[in-house]
């Protein structure tokens, strides 16, 4: 490289700005309601990742944080909603069937 090359790339470098480092994705995981059961029932996510809750069972169920920080809303035997999940331990339950519970917590 000669001088004036490596010049015009140090000039060049010097005006460019600066990028911040890229943010890291969120990730995706899922969570299988089946035998009037949650599967898994308690997980650790980290905060704004996202949580598939898929109702493999034969009646409607709900994903339902018990301090309202998510909620499934109905979810129909063969469906699935998505759900991201906010920072701190979140107990959640089936509106239908409270004997359904769970633990999601994301830190």
């Amino acid at each position: 490289m000669t001088t004036l090359t490596r010049r015009r790339f140090a000039a060049m470098a010097a005006a460019m700005p600066l990028l911040p480092a890229a943010a890291a994705q969120a990730a995706t995981y899922s969570v299988t309601i089946q035998g009037m059961a949650f599967s898994p029932a308690a997980f650790n996510v980290a905060p704004g990742d996202t949580i598939i809750f898929f109702n493999a069972d034969q009646m409607p169920h709900t994903a339902t944080a018990e301090d309202g920080a998510f909620d499934t809303g109905r979810i129909d035997p063969g469906q699935s909603v998505e759900v991201t999940i906010p920072e701190g331990r979140h107990p959640y339950v089936c509106q239908y069937h409270p004997m359904m519970t769970g633990v999601a917590t994301a830190q």
